[in-house]
């Protein structure tokens, strides 16, 4: 070299080089290399590596090996490794980021935008339980809105028969009752008439439909229309009534404002009902002065037939999820009875409660401040 080193070998800190190592180690170090060399040379290096692989993998798919990975598997050890996954922060923060990503929002917006999902959602849509669920929400809240102005009409059921009996000279009533007042009364019926117009009208336009259809003018026939149409009306509205003062006990009108009568009628009690009404119709309203002044608040219809008009006080079937959740609150408690009170039947106590305070404020708003 240039500075006068001497080069220095590849192998100059090798023992087998400079020959520090025994002699039997160098002979075999020797051996090995040339059977190394042998093995190469011959092929038997290869097939031993094939023979190896094939070993192993016979190994792997034999049914020993299958038992102890299910073992594995169903052991601790895997649920315990994911759960472990699960709880990491960075499993949570690759999940979050995943769902942020576009490609989740591409997927969403193909999802929704894809026929299958349209057919879903009009299968659901045309499902027996969801259209009996958003019947009865609704049905709730028709319900709900009878009971608050059925609330309204029992306070003014009392104040209007307090003032007439007053006018009158007369004592007011000592005790609280459970028949229906004049104007609980006259409210179903306003509404009944309302019903009863309704339906004639359809029934009306429906035959003028079919009349002219076949021939008709379309034209009046004078007075002699006028009684046809008075006639059938009234006839109309007399099966109404007896329709359902027989088969259900109260009228459309009476459901609503929450009264009924005392039990259902036979069709002959029925037909006495309906001519006490028409006489304390046609008496200019004589026959109905019973509602204010008799103690059992029974007008002419009532007497003929036997019967009085109530305040219903059923209440609505609680639903199974509040039912469940009272009879597993009420530990030290007894289990809701047939009519099912209980924690639903205090939670209508309490909104009936409400009602009936609001229904005060409405009426005696001067009262309800004094009161407070």
């Amino acid at each position: 070299m240039e500075n006068g080193s001497t080069p220095r070998s590849e192998h100059a800190g090798d023992p087998a080089q400079n020959g520090n190592l025994p002699l039997s180690a160098r002979l075999l170090g020797v051996g090995v290399r040339g059977a190394r060399t042998v093995t190469k040379a011959t092929g038997i290096d290869r097939a031993v590596e094939v023979a190896a692989e094939e070993a192993i993998v016979a190994a792997v798919e034999s049914k020993a090996v299958e038992r102890a990975m299910a073992r594995v598997l169903e052991g601790p050890l895997v649920e315990e490794a994911v759960e472990g996954a699960l709880e990491s922060e960075k499993v949570k923060r690759a999940l979050l980021e995943a769902m942020d990503s576009e490609l989740v929002d591409e997927v969403w917006r193909r999802l929704l935008a894809s026929e299958e999902a349209q057919q879903l959602v009009e299968r659901i849509a045309e499902a027996p339980e969801v259209r009996a669920a958003i019947s009865a929400q609704g049905m709730g809240l028709i319900e709900d809105i009878g009971r608050t102005i059925g609330n309204v009409a029992r306070r003014l059921d009392d104040r209007f028969e307090r003032i007439v009996r007053r006018l009158f000279f007369r004592r007011p009533r000592p005790l609280p009752t459970d028949r229906a007042g004049a104007v609980s009364r006259g409210l179903a019926m306003l509404i009944d008439g309302v019903f009863v117009n309704l339906a004639f009208t359809a029934f009306v336009a429906l035959v003028t439909l079919v009349a002219n259809a076949f021939g008709g003018n379309g034209e009046g026939g004078g007075s002699l229309a006028i009684a046809v149409g008075s006639t059938a009306w009234l006839s109309f509205g007399a099966v109404f009534l007896v329709g359902f003062w027989s088969l259900a006990g109260q009228t459309p009108g009476m459901r609503f404002l929450g009264i009924r009568l005392g039990e259902r009628l036979p069709l002959r009690r029925s037909f006495k009902r309906l001519i006490g009404l028409g006489l304390s119709v046609l008496t200019f309203g004589i026959g109905f002065l019973g509602i204010v002044f008799r103690e059992g608040r029974q007008a002419w219809e009532d007497r003929l037939s036997g019967t009085a008009v109530v305040y219903d006080e059923r209440r609505p079937v609680p639903a199974p999820w509040s039912a469940l959740k009272g009879s597993a609150r009420a530990v030290g408690e007894g289990p809701l009875d047939q009519q099912g009170h209980g924690a639903a039947g205090d939670q209508q106590g309490d909104v009936d409660g409400e009602d009936d305070e609001g229904a005060e404020r409405m009426v005696d708003p001067a009262g309800a401040q004094g009161h407070a």
